[in-house]
């Protein structure tokens, strides 16, 4: 079972043209600049926009075709904006009876306790919109979405108005609702820390067009793609934690192909998490090294190399075992050690950071 979403809409200057099969399990995260047609693919999914050529199937069922269009209303689908909007005139409660009150009791497929417990908000039912944090607003308006029991939860930034502070109190909601849930989830984002941590399925938009589309872990490691991350480029792992060493606070997490020390995060032996290692922590050796206070050491094989945006700089794509990483060094460096694809080396990961 997947989505399959194919649309051309053509504006003055601007052209959003993919043809996207997508998994209908997990969060695909849709990403790429300002104006690269996050939004307006998202829209087009809603039926917010009517896009000149369109066809949307889930899981076999027709939401748009050449003979047919559902209208936004009758889409069993939830949309979360950057902004909450919630009924300035309605209390926390009433605005979740709002949404459940949309759907059938015999279609409802998230309990009004579910949502509430899912979102840690049990303790806000009474208040009015006006006096919640601008967190506790987006927390209230996903479970609103929540409540109509959707096919399909669109996820348009909804991060993007908050300050760090509230993303950081949010975003553990959206591990568990992608834990949780068995509702396929699409989120539009620019922000690399919020794909790492959310998306298994990743979708590079450029100028309206798909450039790339997989899984989260391969499309991080590509280093042709047009879109650079600066210093966000970098890879994230699915990994185990194997191991906790209560004396020095850390935590050995494995991996396909290897494993690595970590602050401890208090998670139990045998608990999935996932890590995130950006390239400029990523040093090369080409023998190596144990007089270095750096703790994780990997062999690795060099599998690419490509320009920079800077000329100065070189990119690598290792592999480590069935795992990939990407490190960032001079081209000097490169050229000293004489790296090229297919060559044994060894890694040095100075930061590792747990995300799961």
């Amino acid at each position: 079972m997947s989505i399959s979403a194919r649309f051309v809409q053509t504006y003055p200057g601007f052209v959003l043209d993919v043809d996207l099969d997508l998994p209908s399990r997990g969060v695909t995260a849709l990403f790429g600049p300002s104006g690269c047609g996050k939004t307006t693919l998202l829209r087009c999914m809603a039926g917010l926009n009517v896009a000149q050529q369109g066809q949307l199937v889930i899981n076999g069922d027709v939401w748009q075709d050449e003979a047919r269009f559902v209208p936004v209303h009758q889409r069993p689908l939830g949309y979360v904006f950057q902004e909450a909007n919630l009924f300035a005139h309605l209390s926390v409660r009433r605005n979740l009876s709002f949404g459940q009150s949309r759907v059938p009791v015999a279609a409802q497929r998230v309990g009004w306790a579910h949502a509430i417990e899912l979102l840690g908000i049990g303790h806000l039912l009474e208040r009015m919109p006006d006096r919640l944090s601008g967190g506790e607003r987006q927390r209230v308006a996903i479970a609103r979405a929540l409540l109509t029991s959707p096919r399909l939860l669109l996820m348009d930034e909804p991060l993007a108005a908050l300050d760090l502070a509230r993303k950081q109190e949010i975003l553990p909601y959206l591990e568990r609702l992608h834990r949780e849930l068995d509702i396929p989830v699409i989120y539009v984002s620019h922000a690399p820390d919020e794909v790492a941590r959310l998306a298994d399925h990743m979708v590079v938009l450029e100028a309206g067009r798909a450039v790339a589309a997989g899984p989260l872990t391969d499309i991080l490691a590509r280093i042709d793609l047009p879109i650079r991350l600066g210093e966000d480029a970098g890879v994230v792992l699915d990994a185990v934690v194997a191991e906790r060493d209560s004396t020095w606070h850390l935590a050995r997490v494995d991996f396909p192909g290897g494993s690595l020390w970590v602050r401890d995060g208090g998670h139990a032996l045998g608990q999935s998490v996932r890590v995130r290692i950006l390239a400029r922590d990523v040093s090369i050796a080409l023998h190596k090294v144990t007089d270095t206070s750096i703790l994780n050491c990997l062999r690795a094989t060099v599998a690419q190399m490509a320009p920079d945006d800077h000329p100065a700089l070189t990119l690598l794509r290792l592999d480590v075992g069935a795992s990939p990483l990407m490190a960032r060094l001079t081209h000097r460096s490169a050229v000293e050690l004489g790296l090229a694809p297919g060559q044994i080396i060894w890694v040095q990961i100075k930061a590792v950071a747990l995300i799961g």
